[in-house]
């Protein structure tokens, strides 16, 4: 008897524990009614500035479902309704919801300071953390699955947050982008991507070469050397580097500064299926 009310009490608490490691990735919103259900930009106040931003939900919005919780960046003079209606140049929401036929995430849009991240004092991070702790509040995320993306200026924040907030997110998707927001930190490991034109004029592939580079550090990849598509080739060159801590791939493309590569004869670009299938790898638990 005495040994049936051990096991059942070792029972008892190896089911709570299960119970505690599975909600400790639910943030606080699940099970509430939310009130972000995307039909119109947001506002916070941070740092004395108002600030806007985007929400998708998924169709069939479940509250007692944890989400991954995916931020799109804007470029430099864009706009983040341009990101949400697909012009300007981009695929609305970089083309993930688009890939993400299983319905797994909850998209943020947000409003860069004078058409940019200039992430001035940290101000653009704070931004983010803002974000996170409201829509993290009213909705339900796994706080284990968190993402960001973005073009030019909108990937040189997710290059920030891959700084500054590595304990945070789980990867980032940087599309042609560069140090303009600063790096804080910059020495912890996370799963990174980064894809950059050959050709591009705006933000040199030397600056994707130097981002790529720390992140093979960070992660503890073994070293190699990168194949780069030569111009005029059409074509684009993947990399997935070995022995990391976390997953780290580099696409080199034959091509200039522009949000969707496309190599030659091809009619769609390859940009929203490589950073999909880079976030897709991460299965929630």
């Amino acid at each position: 008897m005495a040994l049936l009310k051990s096991l059942l009490a070792l029972a008892a608490a190896s089911a709570s524990l299960l119970a505690q490691t599975a909600s400790a990735a639910s943030s606080a919103g699940c099970g509430k009614e939310p009130t972000l259900t995307g039909t119109s930009p947001y506002s916070l106040t941070v740092n004395s500035k108002q600030r806007q931003y985007y929400i998708k939900l998924p169709p069939a919005y479940n509250n007692t479902h944890p989400y991954k919780l995916i931020f799109t960046f804007h470029a430099l003079g864009g706009q983040a309704s341009q990101v949400v209606a697909g012009t300007g140049g981009y695929l609305p929401w970089y083309g993930l919801p688009a890939l993400d036929t299983d319905n797994t995430a909850i998209y943020v849009a947000p409003n860069g300071l004078n058409l940019g991240w200039g992430n001035q004092g940290g101000e653009d991070l704070a931004f983010t953390d803002a974000m996170i702790k409201t829509v993290e509040a009213d909705l339900c995320v796994d706080t284990e699955h968190r993402y960001s993306t973005g073009f030019s200026y909108g990937a040189s924040m997710s290059y920030a947050i891959a700084c500054a907030r590595a304990k945070d997110f789980r990867a980032v998707a940087v599309l042609s982008g560069g140090p303009m927001s600063g790096c804080t930190g910059g020495k912890d490991p996370i799963a990174w991507y980064n894809q950059h034109g050959v050709s591009d004029q705006v933000l040199p592939i030397a600056l994707g070469r130097q981002m790529r580079d720390q992140y093979v550090t960070n992660n503890g990849c073994t070293k190699k050397t990168v194949p780069e598509p030569a111009k005029g080739s059409g074509t684009h060159i993947k990399t997935v580097f070995e022995g990391c801590k976390y997953p780290t791939t580099f696409v080199a493309f034959d091509g200039p500064h522009t949000p969707q590569p496309m190599d030659k004869g091809e009619s769609k670009t390859f940009a929203a299926d490589e950073s999909w299938a880079f976030f897709q790898q991460f299965k929630q638990e």
